[in-house]
């Protein structure tokens, strides 16, 4: 035969080996993490430590974005492949630690193969050429198109419909964004800014979270947006983002902020994170959402006159208080989305309560009315049954939001006031910047009133009729509809 130099011999080596795996390993399919609401979202056998996205916006908010997703991460099994959360684009190439890697698509996963097996351990840096598509169904998440550019809402399982991820709360991240944008439009994203660059007729704006971030939390707003500046407590930066022509109209909302921030200071700490503010987006969307550091708002919540001005002060309370609860301390799996939803909820009934004459005992008192209603159609509180086929926000149910309060509000009543504000304030201490859930919350809190309350939680989260309230044996729920 004839003579093969060993580097050369060394090659075709490798290449037969990676042939023979190819030839073994089982058709790609998609994964997930076990989610009982979402069983295909998240993936197994690594940990995103970060994300550099980069975009570039073409002018229209109905063309694709050119895109380039760089996920550092570290693998925590062997793996033969890499199952990422990805749809709505088409992905050009990807890379795996510096070499051109194969790819497929299976289900909303793209699943990448890398040159040789990966053991437990070690780096794992991937990088992902894709397109970014905004023209799908708004209702499913995503990008949302706006009067004059983009912005995004990714709750509960949509940021991989904008970029390749491990889209799943328990696994947060830090995030660059680098976003490439005509010169006459503002780009506003996660974070604080690190810089702009202009290249003829357009800029590049970039972008840095100093803190986690889980996936459905991701901000990128795109438009003629006015950024209004003011100072929060601590000096915190507060930047608001609104269309430039609405900025005066608005500043009379806009100014709140820092009072409101104080507020929350007072009940449970510290604001978790490096700035806050209002991003106010000319979009239709019927909800509001706690995008970390910039909280997405309807511009027509505040400029239709529709609603009170109390309402609007508390709803903007209830998007705030996510930053502790939510954002900052994450929900570990979406059945613990109860400790979200409840807990914003909660706050914005106190504030309410203080701030306009607004009982809390009679907000509370009507939802244990509704209490054993919102069970028997979404499940109780910390076992909510799946989303509706083809809606998967509808987990947002009254039950998770004052029927979850209502939880708190017996827990209170349980353990008395002061307890209770201790169990606060520990609980964003001790899980910030990362993940918890419900068993969590039932151990920190049992440890903090000294006695076990698993009994107790077990009936007021998971029972399918409410339990008695606690110092108040004449409050009644009523029978669900067609019930007799």
């Amino acid at each position: 035969m004839p003579f093969i130099p060993r580097r050369l011999r060394a090659a075709l080596l490798a290449v037969a080996s990676a042939t023979l795996v190819a030839a073994t390993l089982p058709a790609p399919v998609p994964l997930g993490i076990g989610d009982p609401l979402f069983p295909h979202l998240g993936n197994p056998g690594y940990d995103v430590l970060s994300y550099d996205i980069g975009f570039t916006y073409h002018g229209s908010n109905t063309k694709p974005l050119d895109a380039v997703t760089t996920i550092v991460a570290r693998t925590t099994e062997p793996l033969d492949r890499i199952n990422l959360d990805f749809t709505r684009g088409t992905v050009r190439s990807v890379d795996v630690n510096g070499l051109r890697a194969d790819f497929a698509v299976a289900g909303e996963d793209l699943v990448v193969r890398p040159i040789g097996r990966l053991p437990a351990g070690v780096p794992l840096r991937i990088t992902v050429r894709h397109t970014s598509d905004p023209r799908g169904d708004q209702n499913s998440g995503g990008w949302l198109r706006t009067s004059d550019g983009l912005a995004m809402a990714n709750q509960a399982d949509a940021a991989h419909q904008v970029f390749p991820s491990n889209d799943h709360p328990a696994d947060k991240a830090y995030f660059t964004f680098r976003v490439t944008a005509p010169k006459d439009l503002t780009v506003v994203a996660n974070g604080l800014p690190a810089g702009t660059v202009r290249h003829g007729s357009s800029t590049t704006w970039t972008y840095r979270t100093e803190h986690p971030m889980a996936t459905e939390l991701a901000q990128v707003s795109i438009g003629r947006s006015a950024v209004v500046r003011r100072t929060g407590p601590h000096r915190l930066p507060v930047r608001d983002v609104v269309p430039a022509a609405d900025a005066k109209r608005l500043e009379r909302w806009l100014k709140k902020t820092p009072g409101q921030l104080e507020w929350m200071e007072r009940q449970v700490g510290r604001y978790p994170f490096e700035t806050y503010g209002l991003l106010i987006a000319d979009t239709k969307t019927g909800f509001e959402l706690e995008t970390q550091t910039l909280t997405l708002f309807e511009r027509s919540l505040f400029t239709s006159g529709g609603y009170p001005a109390w309402y609007l002060e508390s709803i903007m309370v209830h998007e705030l208080a996510h930053h502790w609860f939510g954002d900052s301390v994450s929900p570990q799996a979406w059945s613990d989305l109860w400790l979200n939803e409840g807990h914003a909820s909660w706050y914005e009934a106190r504030y309410a309560a203080e701030h306009a004459k607004q009982p809390l005992e009679r907000r509370m008192r009507n939802a244990y009315t509704r209490s054993d209603g919102w069970r028997a159609t979404g499940g109780p509180p910390a076992r909510p049954k799946p989303p509706s086929p083809g809606g998967k926000i509808s987990i947002f149910r009254p039950v998770v939001y004052d029927g979850s309060a209502l939880v708190l509000y017996a827990l209170r009543q349980e353990i008395g006031e002061s307890a209770f504000d201790r169990l606060e304030r520990r609980w964003v201490k001790t899980h910030r910047d990362s993940t918890a859930s419900t068993s969590d919350f039932v151990r920190l809190a049992s440890r903090i009133a000294g006695r076990d309350l698993t009994a107790f939680f077990d009936g007021w989260l998971y029972a399918k009729k409410t339990p008695p309230m606690p110092g108040h044996p004449d409050w009644h729920s009523a029978k669900p509809v067609g019930q007799r």
